[in-house]
C-alpha cells in the first residue's frame, strides 16, 4: 500500500462500490474513512492495533474465506 493512497475493499458492493470503508497508510498509522462520504471524518489507528483487529476478524467464527 502506498502512503496516502486510499484503497477500497474488494467487498465494497455493487454499483459504484461505495458501500464500504477505505484505508490508507499514514505511517505509523492506518487511516480509515467511509467511502460514501470521503470528505468527512477520518479515523486513525496505530498499525499494530489495526493488524490485530484484522487478524481477529479473519479468525472469527463467522469470517468468510
Amino acid at each position: 500500500m502506498t502512503r496516502g493512497a486510499w484503497k477500497k475493499s474488494s467487498y465494497s458492493g455493487g454499483g459504484e462500490g461505495n458501500a464500504c470503508v477505505e484505508v490508507a497508510l499514514d505511517h505509523p498509522h492506518i487511516a480509515v474513512r467511509d467511502s460514501k462520504t470521503p470528505a468527512r471524518a477520518t479515523l486513525t489507528f496505530p498499525l499494530p492495533a489495526f493488524t490485530a483487529f484484522l487478524a481477529a476478524l479473519r479468525d472469527s467464527p463467522g469470517a468468510k474465506e
